[in-house]
C-alpha cells in the first residue's frame, strides 16, 4: 500500500523567503509523485510532477520539487514566497503511469 504524509501540517512564511513543504513516501515500487495547489474558493490545481528522468522539476509559480528516492521525499520549494501562494498544497502519489496529471490521488493537505 502506498503512503503518503505532509508532516508540516500549517506553516507560516515572510513574503520574499525561501518555503519548503515536505512530502514524504512509503512504497517500494516504481511511483509518480505530483503536487496540486487548491487556492481559496478554488478546485484543485495541478503544480508539478515527476514521472522520470532528472529528480528536480519545474512548475509553475516559481515551485520546483526534487524527488530523492533515497529519503522517500519529493519536497515542494519556492525560492520567494509571495502573499499569492497562500493556499492548501497537496502531495499525491500514484503507482500507474497516469494519463493526465489530474489522475493521482489526492492526500492530506499542507497550507502555506
Amino acid at each position: 500500500a502506498q503512503l503518503v504524509t505532509q508532516p508540516d501540517g500549517h506553516i507560516n512564511v515572510s513574503e520574499g523567503n525561501h518555503v519548503e513543504l515536505r512530502c514524504n513516501y512509503s512504497y517500494g515500487g516504481p511511483i509518480y509523485l505530483f503536487w496540486y495547489v487548491q487556492y481559496p474558493n478554488q478546485g484543485l490545481q495541478f503544480l508539478l510532477k515527476y514521472l522520470s528522468g532528472p529528480t528536480r522539476v519545474k512548475g509553475i509559480k516559481g515551485f520546483e520539487a526534487e524527488f530523492k528516492k533515497d529519503e522517500n521525499s519529493f519536497h515542494l520549494m519556492k525560492a520567494s514566497a509571495h502573499w499569492s501562494d497562500s493556499a492548501k498544497y497537496f502531495c499525491a502519489l500514484c503507482d500507474t503511469m497516469p494519463e493526465s496529471a489530474g489522475g493521482a490521488e489526492q492526500k492530506p493537505s499542507q497550507t502555506l
